[in-house]
């Protein structure tokens, strides 16, 4: 058993403390708004993570996960990898690459494995394993997105994860590759249908997904879309809500039907695999929550049984260099329900 410090208890961050809880470790969530409905054996604090206390604040746990919104998430980094030993799964997204603090890590010997959700996350480590067995990749290819399972006539749309978190994913420029070259895109650009298994057409278009997937795959094509009903992105463009008008539009709706998409592609010579990962919530918890903190508790398990035992700050295709760590990580899915389903054509 483990001692394990969440901090931040939205929904992902309810669903991996809840989880790692059935799993005997002792949990603490530490998260600005109240934390109810939490199991008692769960100790809650309501606090406003500070980075310039968190040392003090996570002193005796094995392992801290990092749940927060981008911009917290990203301040707690420095003073967290500057305690010595400390391991962090981080779920974060930032604009900021967390590798920036790699030689601090090595030095202090502690280590953090960020962005441990389903893309990025899982889709770097199956394009990982791809090249760790294959070699060089001519085209690598994700589309993801977590959507209700019925558009409706607003924005066809709520947010599984932050808010706010979302919209700088609509507004930061999308680096991609083609022809072997790194170039940036405008996000939202290159929009186009994608039929989706058991829903039918639903509309992609480029977001900043691959970060370091840029510096660790070797390939001629790699870039990543993100799917939305149709309507939902040309609603964004046509209009002018506010930060504030957007969150509260795409607030999370617990009682409504929902499910995540993941479908990642990888072309090799003649041959062409791809998975696809599919799933529509189960025991009361979304599918964004599922399929990301899974990944999420996964990984923290892993760093607590010292299975990964380097220092620095890795990406998570260090999941995909070790095909026993892909393969937990694949079965933890499965055996949770969600459905992944590979094929492979020449």
């Amino acid at each position: 058993m483990a001692r394990i410090c969440v901090l931040g208890g939205g929904l992902v961050g309810r669903f991996v403390a809840c989880t790692l809880h059935e799993r005997d470790h002792h949990v603490m969530v530490i998260d600005a708004e109240p934390l109810d409905g939490l199991p008692v054996e769960i100790n809650c604090i309501q606090s406003f993570v500070n980075p310039d206390t968190i040392s003090e604040t996570v002193s005796g746990f094995d392992v801290v996960v990092n749940c927060l919104p981008g911009r917290i998430g990203h301040a707690v980094r420095e003073p967290l990898l500057s305690i010595e030993g400390t391991s962090v799964a981080d779920l974060a997204f930032t604009a900021e690459d967390p590798r920036m603090y790699n030689e601090m890590a090595k030095e202090a010997g502690s280590r953090l494995i960020y962005d441990v959700g389903i893309a990025p996350g899982l889709s770097n480590a199956l394009l990982m394993a791809a090249q760790t067995e294959s070699g060089h990749i001519d085209s690598a290819r994700i589309w993801v997105g977590g959507n209700p399972q019925e558009p409706d006539e607003e924005w066809s749309y709520m947010a599984p994860f932050s808010p706010s978190d979302v919209i700088e994913e609509y507004t930061r420029p999308a680096r991609i590759r083609r022809g072997g070259e790194i170039i940036t895109e405008q996000a939202l650009s290159e929009r186009h249908s994608v039929t989706v298994p058991g829903y039918g057409q639903m509309e992609a278009f480029l977001t900043d997904g691959v970060r370091s997937l840029l510096d660790t795959i070797d390939s001629d094509e790699l870039v990543e879309y993100t799917v939305r009903w149709p309507g939902h992105i040309q609603r964004y463009l046509d209009g002018n809500e506010s930060e504030k008008e957007l969150i509260d539009a795409w607030m999370f709706d617990a009682h409504r039907p929902e499910f995540t998409w993941l479908a990642v592609e990888v072309s090799q010579g003649n041959e062409t695999q791809r998975w696809d990962v599919i799933d529509e919530g189960k025991n009361g918890w979304s599918s964004m929550a599922r399929t990301t903190g899974l990944v999420t508790v996964e990984v923290t398990e892993m760093l607590a049984e010292g299975l990964i035992s380097e220092y620095g700050v890795m990406p998570p295709e260090c999941l995909g260099e070790n095909r026993e760590l892909l393969d937990r990580l694949v079965n933890a899915l499965r055996n949770a329900g969600v459905g992944i389903h590979s094929s492979s054509e020449e």
